[in-house]
């Protein structure tokens, strides 16, 4: 039988939120989910019903796998806008390579002599510094950069705003960092004639909240940082999308085309199409629809989550030669340790089975060069971190520092 009645069924079979991780070698302690997350089996599975149920092309063909995996796709553009809060009739889902690809998708297609000036912050990551550099050598336009206090608010002038884009993080992938006052920043953004766009990588999945409630024009999210594959995703608005000045096209993104010339997808239900060019990442996005369903089950992990922060925060605290660059508890941590190369201090951890991030995490411009720091250790926490996994870091770390 070439077609499974189960593909038919809307989602992946139940599973007991308790055997989510269960395949992961107990002794393992992952502690880099800003980096990626770890995937609950609900998305493998997901992605594996694809590949042995009904692996087909999207939105080409009328047999029953192809139809399938159209039922899918719709699925998972209804799912992330109702995971943000977002209607169909304001918001379009595209699906992208990551959340680096999907910035610079939107950011390099606005239409030309729109806006006059991108401001961004001193802490974001390299896939928002680098494109904004680019996008304002290449119209010649103003390019500020603001600081962020504490909190992670930005700090700014609402001259600073006019015919702006404004592209920035929702929560920092440094130190946890929040951009609090978001919904004042946009009602100011747009009441001076610009527009804002949100590198949401890490908000998606620690920080929704603040999606939820913002009037954004765009975001951009990455499924492996929220306990999906790794596939990329913007949230736009059709008026925004209707707007854009498309070279970045192919199949999948034209309504026809002829010899010389040819006609892009237009308004309505398939307008997201315009930032889909060529064939899509079919597994990935049935996954990523798998993993937003899960993340909306997972109330009881977030209150934990919260919790083991604040005892990971504490305990970093308590040690002496540690100097934190974190100023409150997170789920993500950076600190370095006096007379310890950051790198040497990953690797003596992984040898205790902790996985741990070193460096500049993609923002040297801030980091390296602004604050002129050494490379810093960070941890990051995932849903499927337990308190047993904190105490091994704090003690491990403890063991380490008492020996060297």
């Amino acid at each position: 039988m070439l077609f499974s009645k189960s593909a038919s069924k809307s989602h992946a079979p139940a599973h007991d939120d308790a055997d989510d991780f269960s395949y992961v070698d107990p002794k393992a302690c992952y502690l880099d989910a800003a980096c990626q997350t770890l995937r609950p089996r609900p998305v493998i599975e997901a992605e594996n019903e694809y590949y042995l149920q009904y692996n087909a092309c999207g939105g080409r063909v009328k047999y029953r796998w192809g139809m399938t995996v159209d039922e899918r796709v719709k699925e998972a553009r209804r799912s992330v806008l109702s995971y943000c809060n977002k209607s169909e009739k304001e918001y379009a889902v595209a699906f992208t390579l990551n959340t680096t690809y999907g910035i610079n998708l939107v950011l390099h297609q606005l239409p030309k002599k729109t806006f006059s000036t991108i401001v961004t912050s001193e802490i974001e990551h390299n896939s928002v510094s680098l494109p904004s550099m680019t996008w304002a050598a290449n119209r010649d336009a103003t390019r500020i950069v603001l600081a962020r206090n504490e909190e992670g608010d930005v700090l700014y002038d609402v001259s600073d705003l006019q015919g702006a884009v404004v592209l920035l993080n929702t929560m920092s992938n440094i130190d946890g960092r929040i951009l609090g006052n978001a919904r004042t920043l946009i009602t100011d953004t747009h009441a001076a004639g610009g527009i804002v766009l949100f590198d949401a990588a890490q908000g998606f999945g620690h920080a929704v909240s603040l999606l939820r409630e913002a009037d954004f024009d765009a975001a951009f999210g990455s499924g492996h940082k929220m306990y999906g594959p790794s596939i990329g995703f913007i949230i736009i608005k059709r008026s925004l999308l209707q707007k854009l000045d498309p070279f970045f096209i192919g199949g999948g993104t034209v309504s026809d085309a002829e010899r010389s010339a040819f006609s892009l997808i237009g308004a309505g239900e398939e307008a997201h199409a315009i930032l889909e060019a060529g064939l899509q990442n079919w597994a990935g996005i049935i996954g990523l629809n798998a993993a937003v369903e899960w993340l909306a089950r997972q109330h009881e992990r977030e209150t934990r989550e919260r919790s083991l922060a604040q005892t990971l925060f504490d305990g970093l605290r308590a040690m002496p030669r540690v100097q934190l660059f974190t100023q409150h508890p997170s789920s993500i941590v950076s600190f370095h340790v006096e007379g310890i190369d950051a790198h040497s201090l990953a690797l003596y951890l992984s040898e205790r089975d902790i996985m741990c991030r070193s460096g500049s995490f993609c923002c040297h411009a801030y980091l390296q060069h602004q604050l002129g720091l050494p490379p810093l250790l960070r941890v990051s926490l995932g849903l499927y971190n337990t308190q047993a996994h904190i105490d091994h870091f704090l003690s491990s770390l403890t063991t380490i520092l008492t020996t060297l």
